[in-house]
Parts: C-alpha cells; structure tokens; sequence
C-alpha cells in the first residue's frame, strides 16, 4: 500500500540530492563542522530526528563538501549489507567489506562514512563503540529515523558514551527564510530583534507574508522543494499527505497491531486537542474512558519518533525550571506546523490571506512550539491554580522567560501581566504580528522573530 510513497521521496530525497546540493543550507552544518574538526576527543556521529527531516539529504552534502569522498550505506534498503553486520562487527573486517561493496577506500581523516537508517540493524548500532574505540580517526556518521521508538522496544545495546548524538528538526522559519532567498530579510530580523527597533513597515509586511506561508508549507524539506521548484502552494499538500501516510506505516512496522491502533488514534486526535480552549491533552478526546493507562505508552512512542512535540506543565516558574514539570498535564504539538495546517483542514487561503480564524490560534502556538525546540529550549507552559495560563516558559541561563503568544495584532491577556506579577525577575515576551518594540519591561517581538529567542 505504501511502497510508492516511500519511492516517492526516495526520489525528492535521493536522486535529486546532488543538483540541490547548494541550496538547502541548514544551521546543523556549523555544528557538523565543529565535529569533523575534532580531535582525539571525536566520537562518531549518531543524527536523530524524525522522517523526512533532511538527515540523508544533511549528511550526503556535508560528505561531498567537506571530505575527498563519501561512502554512503542504507542499512534499510541494502540487506546484504546489513548482513555483515550480523556476526563479526569488528571495524577492520567490516571497512574491507565497505569497501569492496561501495567500490571506494576509506581512508581515516579523507573519507566520510555514512550509515543510514541505522535503527533496522541492531549490531550496526553496536559497532559504533568498536569504531570509536578501535579506528577513532575514521570520520562515522549514522542516521536514524525512529531511532527512540526501536531503542525502546527492542532493548538495543546502545553505545553509551560512545556516541555524539544531535538532534535534527524540521525547518526553522530561519532556514526557510535562506531556502527561499531571503538572506538578508533574516539578518535584518536578527538586528532588529537585538536592537529592539521596529523594521521598516515594507519588511515587517514582506516577513509577515513568508510566516504565513511557512504555516502552509512547513519545514519539511520536500515540501519547501517542491513549493520552491513550481512555485506553487498546490504540490505541497500531496506531499504532506504522503508523509504522514509514511507515518502511518511506520506505526504500523514499529509497534504491534494492537498497539499502532491506539498510537494512530492519539496522532489523529492533535487537530480535536488542540481546537480546545485549554489545550491540555485529555485522552477523552481519544477515546471516551480514556487514560494515561490505555494511551500513555503511544504518546511515548510518538514523542520519540519525533512526530509530536511535547509541552510540560509547570506550576512554579522557578530555576530550575524542568525540576517543576507535572508528568500528567502536558499539551501535544505536531512536529511540523505544515502538517498540522494540512491534517486539520485548514484552508490555504484561509492562513495566506489572515482570516480571522479560531483554530488559527493552535497553528501558531505550534509554529512557536517548533521554533523554540528547534533552538533547543525545552517546551514548558505555566499554569497558576487555573486562573492564568502562559504558552511557553523557556530558561536562558538563570533568566527565566514567560512568552505569550498571540495570532493578530489585537494583544490583550491577563495572563502575562499574572505570571510577571507572580515572578518580579522573570522577563516578558508577547509575540504577535506586531513590530519589535518595548512597553516597559514587555518586549513585543514578532512571531516571524521567534527563531531569535
């Protein structure tokens, strides 16, 4: 049912990866720079994330730009391959079987080895320890997708310690911004953030038109891709349609029938969660009589397969923050805003034009929830004795931010002026589509500006 799907984006991922090479720069290439440049202390590189977040696309550009060659080996694909992993996964033996199937050398210090969808070959994990231990000057890189999920259920020998492990997202709205030629609109943005003053009302007006497209698009590389090449919003939704279709099935391979029917029940119930006005995540919405008995294990798996976004409640805005967290109350994004926008039915015109529009409330705390955990910021909400409720609190250092997040221009909440009441030292940050500006100790940034937080 699904084979044509995941040709599908082989293609868009694959084939057409070398003519892109150029133009989709990604901010996790300075950190795969500081990697490759380590020393004695470099571990091999284990890249996490989500489908179709770009890992085999990120990894393939970075081996042809930054090293003499590149072997790249899909573990999920290339059984044979798999298979010399099985018995002995000595480094020596397995590089001469490498390279005898690649028809290239590897040589420590010029060639970049690239072992993707690693999550399908439990002894290829493994190895990782044998390559860092045995032939630490051999640049390694594997990439898994649902790597938590197979970790989780099949009890892997994880190399603890052995690894260097980063995470990639989905597209900022940063890196959309650069995709889609906008360069210096980004930096101005940033100068502006820093600086506290308004951009010009030509630019604010041109950032706010490509963060309305963002919600439609998303950050999922094909999509950008595809919008990008035709210029076009109607090819992105039937590419979207085909990755949580892949989503699906993956539900479906990774989890037993029981169990994928319940993880897919709570997936389809984010759109109903969050048109809610308190967007806490109740399992009632699930299923009548649910619970964290019945569905608590298929929100686990969906957190790691990086398909949602998880936002803990916390009832004291104190440092440090995550030591306040309730493990009962939390609120479920998707993992990207574009997804969202297409699985809810929203229209496109309904974003692009700036429709007053209820449920347009939920798509932008989305899009905020994947800015800030694209940036690394742990997803947080506060929630005072049900009397105040603030969208995100993030910590920076000892500061402590609460962020209030508004769809329009109309910025009217109790909620904030409570939580800074409540904690004189934390800091304030409304976000709207109004321009930069300060009203005492309340900065008021623009949602296009959330990348900057």
């Amino acid at each position: 049912m699904f084979s044509h799907i995941f040709l599908d984006l082989t293609f868009i991922y694959g084939l057409k990866w070398s003519r892109e090479v150029k133009k989709m720069r990604r901010r996790i290439e300075e950190q795969l720079l500081i990697w490759k440049n380590k020393k004695d202390e470099r571990l091999p590189l284990l890249l996490n994330g989500a489908r179709q977040v770009g890992k085999t696309y990120i990894l393939r550009k970075f081996g042809e730009e930054q090293f003499k060659n590149a072997v790249y080996i899909n573990l999920e694909t290339d059984l044979a391959v798999s298979s010399y992993f099985q018995d002995n996964i000595e480094p020596k033996r397995l590089l001469r079987y490498l390279e005898a199937t690649a028809g290239q050398w590897i040589i420590p210090g010029e060639t970049l080895l690239i072992l993707d969808e690693i999550q399908v070959c439990e002894r290829a994990l493994t190895s990782l320890k044998y390559f860092c231990e045995e032939v630490p000057e051999l640049h390694v890189a594997a990439a898994g997708s649902l790597l938590g999920v197979a970790v989780n259920r099949r009890h892997y020998s994880f190399p603890v310690g052995k690894v260097e492990t980063i995470t990639l997202y989905p597209f900022d709205f940063e890196e959309f911004l650069w995709a889609r030629g906008k360069t210096m609109l980004a930096a101005e943005i940033r100068a502006a953030c820093k600086s506290m003053e308004p951009l010009p009302e030509a630019l604010h007006r041109e950032a706010i038109a490509l963060y309305r497209e963002y919600l439609v698009i998303g950050g999922l590389p094909a999509c950008i891709r595809a919008f990008t090449e035709r210029q076009s919003f109607l090819a992105v939704p039937q590419i979207q349609n085909e990755i949580l279709n892949n989503y699906i099935a993956d539900m479906a391979k990774y989890a037993d029938n029981a169990d994928s029917v319940k993880i897919r029940a709570c997936f389809d119930s984010i759109p109903a969660q969050l048109a809610k006005d308190n967007r806490k995540f109740q399992y009632k919405v699930v299923q009548r009589g649910g619970s964290s008995t019945l569905f608590g294990a298929s929100i686990e798996w969906l957190a790691l397969a990086g398909v949602v976004m998880k936002c803990q409640r916390i009832s004291q805005a104190l440092e440090p923050v995550a030591a306040y967290a309730d493990l009962t109350a939390f609120k479920l994004y998707m993992g990207d805003v574009g997804l969202l926008t297409m699985k809810a039915g929203l229209s496109q015109q309904t974003v692009l034009s700036g429709e007053g529009n209820t449920f347009l409330g939920a798509v932008t705390e989305n899009y905020v929830a994947q800015q800030l955990l694209t940036r690394g910021h742990p997803l947080y909400y506060w929630e005072s004795k049900g009397t105040a409720e603030l969208d995100f609190v993030l910590q920076k250092g000892r500061e402590i931010i609460g962020i209030e997040v508004k769809k329009g221009e109309h910025v009217r909440s109790r909620s904030l002026s409570i939580f800074a009441d409540s904690y004189t030292a934390a800091h304030k940050v409304r976000l709207s589509l109004k321009n930069f500006g300060e009203e005492g100790t309340l900065r008021s940034i623009p949602l296009y500006a959330a990348f900057c937080l």
